[in-house]
């Protein structure tokens, strides 16, 4: 940076900054909680080293993931941003399976409605049982789904404890 004020890097390390800081792009004065973050997960050494190796033009995209890492890793210690993907795929799960239920619950009113549409092959049972057995289907899906361990191969067993992640 070399003049005015020193890059947040350089101001937390307390050192001068050099024209050529590769820190002063991506970690401006105004925004010291930024570098602060990164330093601590990664370190300066390490974040230094890891901009040095990867093209310009991608710095600046590697500079804003570390720092959701570093934000994520703060929240989270253990899954840091993984914890963050898998509790949103459990959400998605969850929600596919409230919309394939209310999408049963719509049919089953359609066909009270409409008996005649049904079919002469198809079984009548009442609208209780046509839930149970949509919600029993769906519940199979979905613990079936958990026990696998979802898409990535991480479940969060407790998703109420990760809801600060979002706040």
């Amino acid at each position: 940076m070399g003049g005015a004020s020193p890059c947040a890097s350089c101001k937390l390390l307390r050192r001068r900054c050099a024209k050529d800081c590769i820190f002063a792009p991506y970690f401006p004065s105004d925004d010291p909680h930024k570098f602060a973050i990164v330093h601590k997960v990664f370190g300066a050494s390490n974040v230094s080293k890891m901009l040095q190796e990867i093209p310009v033009q991608q710095r600046a995209d590697a500079v804003s993931s570390l720092v959701y890492e570093a934000n994520a890793r703060v929240r989270d210690p253990v899954y840091g941003c993984v914890g963050a993907i898998s509790f949103l795929q459990n959400q998605v799960s969850q929600l596919q399976m409230q919309l394939a239920v209310a999408q049963a619950e719509i049919l089953c009113i359609q066909m009270q409605q409409d008996p005649a549409a049904t079919g002469p092959t198809h079984l009548q049972l009442d609208q209780h049982q046509q839930l149970d057995v949509v919600h029993h289907s769906n519940l199979d899906a979905y613990l079936n789904f958990a026990a696998s361990g979802g898409n990535g191969g991480v479940m969060i067993q407790d998703p109420l404890k990760r809801e600060y992640l979002w706040t």
